[in-house]
Formats: C-alpha cells, sequence, structure tokens
C-alpha cells in the first residue's frame, strides 16, 4: 500500500496557539516520525510526504528560513536512523535551489539507504506535479531530439519512467489534514486513481488512531 500524505496545518496548529509558526513546523515535523512508524508497523511499503511544495518558497522568508533549518536538522540527523530500520529514501522534486549544505545531506540520505528493501520514502522537497510533468517532458523531448527516442514510443509507461517517482507504485490512497479538500499540485499523475482522505485536524494533531481510520475506509 502506498499513501500519500499532503502534511497541511503546522501554521495555523502554532497560530491558534499564539505560537510562532516555526513552532508549528517543529511539531510537524515531529509528528512525521511517529506516523511514519506507524506506517511502517502497519505493513505500509510506500510513504510520499509533501515536505516542501515549489509554492512554499513565496512565505515570509523568515518562514523558509526555519523551514531550511528544520531540513538541515532532520536530514542530517532523525532521518539518518531510518538506515537502521531498513528505509529506503528518495527525494522527488528539483533541489536545485537548495543550500549546498543541504544538498550534501539529501545525498547522504539517499547513499545510504538506498540498498535497503524495507518501506520506500519519498520526500517531496521543492517538488509540484506540474513541475514534474514539465520536466519529465524535457527529458523526452531531449531523447527525441537526439534521435535516441521515437515519438511513437512515448507511452505512459515511459512517461512514469521519466517521473520523480519512475516505476513506484502510485498511491492508493492520499490523505490531506487541516480541513482543505484539494491536491494543491501533489503527484498529479500518480494520483489519478488514488482513494482521498481529508481530516480536519492539522498536521501535528493528525494521530496514530487518525491513520487507522483513514486505513479502515479506505480500505471498506
Amino acid at each position: 500500500m502506498h499513501i500519500g500524505f499532503i502534511l497541511d496545518g503546522n501554521g495555523r496548529w502554532a497560530a491558534n496557539k499564539s505560537l510562532p509558526r516555526s513552532i508549528g513546523h517543529k511539531r510537524g515535523a515531529e509528528n512525521v516520525e511517529v506516523i511514519l512508524k506507524e506506517c511502517k508497523n502497519l505493513g505500509v511499503s510506500t510513504v510520499t510526504l509533501y515536505a516542501f511544495s515549489t509554492e512554499n518558497w513565496n512565505r515570509p522568508v523568515y518562514e523558509v528560513k526555519a523551514l531550511m533549518s528544520l531540513f538541515k536538522y532532520y536530514l542530517n540527523k532523525k532521518l539518518i536512523s531510518l538506515c537502521e530500520e531498513n528505509v529506503r529514501v528518495t527525494i522527488i522534486g528539483d533541489v536545485s535551489p537548495f543550500t549546498k549544505i543541504i544538498k550534501k545531506y539529501i545525498g547522504n540520505l539517499e547513499k545510504l539507504t538506498k540498498n535497503n528493501d524495507g518501506m520506500q520514502l519519498n520526500l517531496a522537497m521543492n517538488y509540484g506535479g506540474r513541475d514534474e510533468i514539465v520536466r519529465a517532458t524535457k527529458k523526452i523531448s531531449k531523447n527525441v531530439l537526439n534521435g535516441t527516442l521515437k515519438i511513437d514510443d512515448i507511452d505512459e509507461r515511459l512517461f512514469s519512467e521519466n517521473l520523480d517517482t519512475r516505476l513506484q507504485s502510485c498511491p492508493d490512497l492520499i490523505i490531506r489534514t487541516a480541513g482543505e479538500k484539494r491536491l494543491s499540485n501533489f503527484l498529479l499523475w500518480q494520483s489519478a486513481y488514488s482513494e482521498l482522505f481529508f481530516s480536519e485536524k492539522s498536521w501535528p494533531d493528525f494521530n496514530k488512531d487518525d491513520l487507522k481510520s483513514a486505513i479502515t475506509i479506505f480500505k471498506d
């Protein structure tokens, strides 16, 4: 089973408690650890987390800086433990705008976990579904122009091979928190036949029981 998570509501969770938005993102990151462990316990084979969208750069500078600091901490510290838990990590999205140190940590994490054969974890960072489709189209177009690919060779399978997720399974279930009922540019190609579950809870409050309920509703 593949579950995609749109981790929404961290900032609003903090604002409702008169706390800085950065605290909400920190609490949301802590909840990612809890939910990932529960997914693993429940036998979920693939998890994709919408960690940072292409549109998130438009947030206030201080908030983006706080998110980058959080990424550095988790990529270099917390998520390394996933190697010991046999989790394979793949970063999806265009990582080129990130700092050298974040790109270094991303590379280290993917390298450390590449031979793991347990749960697949996709971290969507500077990710947008439309951007992914455009990038895939450019890669395919280059191959057509240089003569290594014929137009008639282009089909859904080939297109999927050029996406960030390549030939991973498509998400069976997409869970979005904080009450919004839209995909917000998340896995647009891959989610064509996904079931959708919307929770009114903000991501920091989404717990193990909520996850189990979403999976139960999906299976029913």
